[in-house]
């Protein structure tokens, strides 16, 4: 054996300590990796296959699979607390102060708790559910990829995802796409100038949406009986240099009424161009006023 090395056996008490404080609580946080991976992949199969059978929603299933996950590495810390001496005695010294320490507590992981019990609010009243499309406070929309214990987890249309506390989520107006029905009225809303021929501007409009693939017709037996278009455009008023109309084009989903309505603003426009309907623009006058000499 060189100078610089040393025989770690055969200082007292050192490989005991080693085995204490280093082998000790690394097999239990391996362990508890591995008993959480399991429960999660057993969890997942039984739930996903039990969701598909019994055409029930898997929110809560994953929200109860993160869930475990935490009382599992809870439990593997807490073993790890009173496995070595140094940190039970710790323990004991500081709850022998239970009072402060709970105000303490109580403040650290007050927003935590909070979080967590909005969750559980979340998967109980379910506004929401895993894969629905949802808009939240006018900011964030995205559709819904996993409810954790503390936070909501969106993916917006740019393939980002947005991690909004449980609490936040639990407080604000949500609008859900598919909460009951996914179909959606996408609007269209757009001006014709005052000289423009106001029929043959409706009826351009409808023949172009109705060469979308994407529209659908939500008409009843009793309205296509009637005549009700399938694409209605109503007249909303008078502007200061337009007359103001609105489309209502139906799709299938959020999705297909965002690829729609603007398909739409391109397919409209060419075909007002072609037929010689003005989308009106503001006008500027410019008045230049000559300097006369003295």
């Amino acid at each position: 054996m060189s100078n610089w090395q040393i025989d770690w056996s055969n200082l007292p008490g050192v490989g005991p300590q080693i085995s204490t404080y280093v082998i000790v609580p690394l097999a239990i946080i391996i362990l508890a990796s591995v008993v959480s991976k399991i429960f999660r992949t057993l969890m997942h199969r039984y739930f996903e296959r039990s969701a598909h059978l019994l055409h029930v929603d898997a929110t809560r299933y994953r929200f109860f699979k993160n869930a475990v996950s935490f009382i599992i590495y809870l439990t593997a810390f807490t073993i790890i607390f009173y496995t070595i001496p140094v940190l039970n005695t710790l323990g004991v010294s500081l709850f022998a102060g239970a009072g402060i320490l709970a105000i303490i507590i109580g403040f650290a992981s007050q927003a935590a708790f909070a979080n967590i019990i909005s969750g559980i609010f979340i998967v109980a009243s379910r506004p929401f559910r895993v894969g629905d499309y949802i808009k939240i406070s006018d900011e964030f929309f995205g559709t819904v990829e996993d409810i954790t214990l503390r936070h909501t987890v969106i993916r917006n249309i740019e393939n980002r995802r947005i991690i909004i506390p449980n609490a936040v989520v639990n407080n604000q107006t949500i609008i859900n796409s598919n909460i009951i029905d996914e179909k959606v009225c996408s609007l269209i809303e757009l001006g014709i100038s005052y000289d423009s021929n106001i029929n043959q501007a409706i009826r351009a409009i409808q023949d172009e949406v109705m060469k979308h693939p994407l529209l659908i017709d939500v008409r009843t037996q009793e309205q296509i009986e009637q005549g009700v278009p399938q694409v209605v455009v109503r007249v909303m008023g008078f502007g200061d240099s337009s007359v103001n109309l609105r489309v209502y084009a139906w799709a299938a989903s959020s999705t297909d009424a965002f690829v729609l309505r603007t398909d739409m603003f391109k397919a409209i426009k060419e075909r007002f161009d072609r037929e010689r309907i003005e989308i009106p623009f503001p006008y500027r006058t410019i008045v230049m006023k000559e300097t006369k000499e003295n």
